[in-house]
């Protein structure tokens, strides 16, 4: 009986030295895969995704036949979710299968830049990875807004509709999404700069904060100039003056090849502001917070003209004899 009961207690430290051998094995098997991403399918299991990378020599038998044991003791890892995830060669076969386990997929990025037109934050939506591109045109961009009624009529034009900014998402996510998470924080940003404005704005909507904003945005980068910016347009539409500002000529042009000239100055279009009094039709550029910030509360100055001094910031100027020493002087070099 003693040695019967000898042979019991040894064949249970056998077998439980097997089941750590194995166990420890299992946690240190390692899942090497050729990409940092990789996509789950739909419907998979955890057993099925371990043939799939036997069949590809990736896990040996026992590595699977182990799993297989495990799973049954822990039945709710056999889970998995679809997706595409980001992985490493340093993780392990649980702990990979643990992440398609959480559904923590991996996460990609879109950022819409200030100072950009939409057709090229289209470009940028149109080239993202892993995104379903269902917003290919302007047209669409304009259908997806929810301008509010109260806000008046809704722009006519899509230009600007998006919030400069990053974007995160997930594998497959469409675009349309994207676009309207940009446009709502677009509103956002805009109702909150039109209620902090000075009141006695030359502007009747808030439409017309966002077309002054963006032609700000074009026109310094600078931050500590914005407000000053805002105070030259500003006072020249209270003064019934043109803007006289290149880049509202230069976005209705068609075929700009990067040098202004004297005919694009006179070209007719809605958006010259050398040929028409006011503001253009409607913004020319996606427009940061902070130049919508300068538009609602511009500095208080005696301010009509600035040129660029060549390395980002500008000299203004009071009146037209003031700017024209500075165009001679930055410009054209006189002293």
């Amino acid at each position: 009986m003693l040695k019967r009961l000898w042979w019991l207690v040894l064949l249970s430290v056998i077998a439980a030295g097997a089941v750590y051998v194995g166990w420890h094995n299992l946690q240190q098997a390692k899942l090497q895969l050729d990409a940092p991403l990789y996509t789950v399918p739909a419907g998979s299991t955890a057993m099925q995704l371990c043939q799939r990378w036997q069949q590809q020599g990736r896990l040996t038998k026992p590595e699977c036949l182990l799993l297989r044991v495990y799973l049954k003791l822990n039945p709710d890892a056999a889970l998995v979710q679809q997706g595409v995830y980001r992985i490493t060669n340093q993780q392990s076969l649980l702990e990979v299968l643990a992440l398609f386990r959480s559904g923590r997929e991996a996460q990609f990025a879109i950022t819409f830049i200030e100072g950009e037109t939409l057709a090229q934050a289209l470009q940028r939506l149109n080239s993202a990875a892993y995104l379903q591109h269902d917003v290919t045109s302007a047209q669409q961009v304009l259908a997806l807004l929810q301008w509010p009624e109260q806000w008046g009529s809704a722009p006519q034009n899509a230009e600007a509709l998006l919030f400069p900014d990053t974007y995160y998402y997930t594998a497959n996510t469409f675009a349309s999404g994207l676009v309207k998470r940009s446009q709502l924080k677009l509103l956002s940003a805009l109702d909150d700069a039109w209620q902090q404005r000075h009141v006695d704005l030359p502007l009747q909507n808030r439409y017309q904060l966002l077309t002054l904003a963006s032609i700000i945005e074009k026109e310094s980068s600078y931050p500590p100039e914005k407000t000053l910016v805002a105070s030259v347009f500003v006072n020249r539409l209270r003064k019934n003056m043109r803007l006289q500002t290149d880049p509202t000529v230069i976005y209705g042009l068609e075929n700009f090849n990067g040098n202004i000239t004297r005919a694009d100055l006179n070209n007719p279009h809605p958006y010259n502001t050398y040929r028409h009094h006011g503001l253009p039709p409607g913004p020319i550029a996606l427009t940061s917070q902070a130049s919508l910030q300068a538009a609602a509360q511009p500095a208080l100055s005696d301010l009509y003209y600035f040129v660029s001094k060549g390395d980002g910031t500008h000299q203004f100027s009071s009146t037209l004899q003031q700017h024209n020493a500075a165009v001679k002087k930055y410009i054209f070099g006189e002293r």
